[in-house]
């Protein structure tokens, strides 16, 4: 009897059960492999599917093949009955490969109370007979080590995950299976960053920025030679980070034989400004750009053979993401979120502006990272210019400094004066200044701030020229042609007041004479003021701060951040151009906040892999992306309409397509979504897995939703 995987494609051929079994169980074999769990790879591979092999699963087939409605019939739990005689945790990863993985107790209930017959044992071990024999364990993992142990499960969970999207894919579309992996290698990117570098070099004014610059680049070069590892690359607001890290990173994983590069910043509103400097430097094809935009319900057994399951898996060699993609994808229990998640073997991982981590989840998320680092040969690159001192929360060590003597950098680019204003400010009394000011940023806590400071301006001063507004409030299309009309006008000596959020904070190029930032964080306080006096020009830039009337902050960690701010900068009277004081901030902050809040690392030890996800929110309040339609009516009306027509002849969208529909969302609160649903301004695109935003959309403010005050820019 023959027995199948899935259903006829468009040629009609079906999908052979034992084909697909060792097909899968291959891949995941060469993926587990990269961390010495090849025969684990093999085994969960083989036996994700052996439930298909029931007679009622193959009628359940023809009858979809045939058109006819017909019942669902489950089968991964068959698989995991029959690991179960086996492995303890491998039930967990084939229960799991379509639904998610259950915490312990579930999946303990589930078998429990479900059979395996023992026709079905004989008919898996007559076409499978590999199966009969109990899978080798790694031994470079601590035996009580529970948590390794449960990353472990994780990462075979991710490995059998993409190898059965991958066969399947091949199956049903195999056009698309062999468009991937078309990407430049890593050696191929270093040749072309080498070269932009060194012409970059060749034309750079020498100043003591320059030189600067160019001493922490090619610190990073030499340390690029050191053993893979935990590094920390420490270096002032405007050093040069950006390209120093991709600089290390790309020499460092040729030296080492790594396989890619991921590099995570903490927002989606400027993870596109990152991309497109890594794009103008490598070609447009070099980076794959992942963050959350569209979303697709990855419960849904049959939503892979409709071919509407979307998830990147990071095959390429530069991936540039956001912390809440990294993060919470790692510590994540679905399918689409976890397919990636191997790829983190063998890597190395960027994670610039690492102060902004929560410090409510700082204990997991830095245990993890050790753990990558320790069990599964990735290397971790700590950066920033105010440095958390991590290692005194999970790294059992400090990582290693890949800029020799930092300090002496904050020394040589002190290119501000800090100025704390005495007495708090009204909105009005802030438009004035910024009205006096011909060049001036201001950055506020809270998105609400920013806009009710705009309407002052707008009611105090309706003529007054070069007025801009930079929050997610704007899509990223918006935002881009914001900060290029802001770097016009800067280098031209032209008015320009921008009103701005966090999202100017990291990593963005600009550089104003005179920065204005609401008392926050110390570490978010000094990025601001890395927008200031930036490249160096000017005797000193002015960075002042200030207590806003009524101004919104929100409540928990970022609230202490800012009394402990407080207290260095009025009472201390603290130095921001020494690393040590930022060191003392957060040895304060981590002493006074809890850093595991929600339990996650005793979760982690019980395999209550369901809880963990659930729990494990870098954004407490999750979001929806939605698709503006009014910046750009035209151009996402095309988008649109290119993507219904390929659904229509049964194709997906190319990935370019993807990447093109992100430049016009914004992520809105789930309760402001609801808001516009009731007032009509919100459409859905189920076929797409979109939202679409219809209502009216402000050339200065962008969407009109209404947040809570309290809601912090994110």
């Amino acid at each position: 009897m023959l027995y199948y995987a899935h259903t006829p494609n468009a040629q009609g051929h079906w999908h052979d059960l034992v084909a697909h079994l060792r097909a899968t169980a291959e891949q995941a074999r060469a993926f587990a492999e990269r961390f010495g769990a090849g025969e684990l790879g093999y085994y969960v591979g083989l036996c994700h599917d052996v439930g298909k092999f029931r007679a009622e699963f193959q009628q359940y087939l023809r009858a979809c093949a045939a058109g006819q409605s017909a019942k669902k019939q489950p089968h991964a739990r068959y698989g995991a009955l029959y690991a179960a005689q086996h492995n303890q945790f491998l039930p967990f990863i084939i229960d799991g490969h379509h639904r998610g993985m259950r915490d312990r107790v579930e999946l303990r209930e589930l078998l429990r109370e479900n059979n395996l017959p023992s026709q079905l044992a004989s008919v898996i071990e007559r076409h499978l007979p590999e199966l009969t024999r109990s899978p080798a364990l790694p031994t470079h993992l601590p035996e009580r080590d529970a948590l390794a142990w449960e990353l472990l499960t994780r990462m075979l969970f991710s490995c059998l995950v993409d190898a059965d999207f991958l066969d399947t894919e091949r199956h049903f579309d195999p056009v698309r299976a062999a468009q991937r992996g078309q990407y430049p290698n890593l050696a191929t990117l270093w040749a072309r960053f080498e070269a932009d570098q060194q012409a970059l070099l060749q034309q750079a004014p020498d100043t003591p920025v320059n030189r600067a610059r160019r001493a922490i680049y090619e610190a990073c070069l030499a340390a690029a030679e050191q053993p893979p590892g935990l590094f920390r690359l420490t270096a002032p607001t405007g050093g040069g980070k950006t390209r120093a890290a991709l600089g290390f990173a790309l020499k460092h994983a040729l030296a080492h034989q790594l396989e890619r590069i991921i590099v995570a910043l903490p927002y989606t509103s400027i993870i596109d400004q990152t991309a497109r400097v890594y794009r103008d430097i490598l070609g447009e094809e070099a980076v794959l750009e992942h963050h959350s935009a569209i979303q697709w319900d990855d419960t849904d057994e049959d939503a892979l053979q409709r071919q509407k399951l979307l998830s990147e898996n990071w095959d390429a060699p530069l991936i540039v993401t956001t912390f809440v993609q990294l993060f919470e994808s790692l510590f994540s229990n679905k399918p689409s979120a976890c397919r990636k998640v191997h790829r983190l073997a063998r890597s190395v991982i960027v994670l610039d502006e690492a102060q902004t981590l929560p410090v409510e989840l700082l204990e997991p998320t830095t245990h993890a990272l050790q753990q990558l680092v320790d069990y599964f040969g990735a290397t971790v690159v700590i950066c920033t210019a105010t440095q958390p001192a991590l290692e005194q929360v999970s790294f059992y060590q400090p990582p290693r400094e890949i800029v020799p003597q930092p300090e002496r950098w904050f020394t040589a680019l002190r290119r501000v004066e800090y100025h704390v204003e005495p007495e708090p400010l009204s909105r009005e009394t802030l438009a004035e200044r910024l009205a006096n000011e011909p060049q001036v940023m201001v950055v506020l806590n809270a998105r609400h701030d920013a806009v009710e400071v705009v309407q002052a301006l707008r009611d105090a001063y309706p003529t007054l020229e070069g007025v801009f507004h930079l929050s997610t409030l704007l899509c990223p299309a918006h935002r881009w042609q914001v900060l290029s009309a802001v770097r016009e006008r800067l280098a031209r000596g032209q008015p320009c007041r921008l009103v701005a959020t966090q999202v100017v904070e990291a990593g963005v190029d600009l550089d104003f004479p005179v920065v204005m930032r609401a008392i926050g964080p110390l570490d978010r306080i000094v990025q601001a003021a890395g927008r200031c006096n930036r490249e160096g020009t000017r005797d000193h830039g002015r960075v002042i701060i200030f207590e806003l009337q009524e101004g919104r902050a929100p409540s928990g960690v970022y609230r202490t951040g800012i009394d402990e701010a407080r207290i260095l900068l009025r009472t201390e009277n603290a130095d921001l151009h020494q690393p040590a004081t930022y060191t003392e901030y957060f040895r304060r902050l981590f002493k006074n906040a809890q850093l595991d809040k929600y339990t996650i690392q005793r979760k982690r030890k019980d395999f209550q892999f369901a809880a963990v996800a659930a729990e494990y929110r870098l954004i407490r309040e999750q979001t929806l992306p939605v698709v503006v339609l009014r910046y750009d009516e035209a151009s996402v009306q095309r988008l649109l309409s290119e993507a219904r027509g390929r659904l229509q002849r049964g194709q997906l969208p190319p990935a370019r397509w993807y990447w093109q529909i992100q430049q016009f969302m914004v992520n809105l609160y789930y309760r402001e979504v609801r808001a516009l649903e009731a007032q009509g301004l919100i459409q859905g695109e189920p076929e797409l897995g979109l939202a679409l935003y219809v209502g009216e959309y402000d050339p200065l403010l962008g969407v009109q939703a209404q947040a809570d005050p309290a809601d912090l820019v994110v």
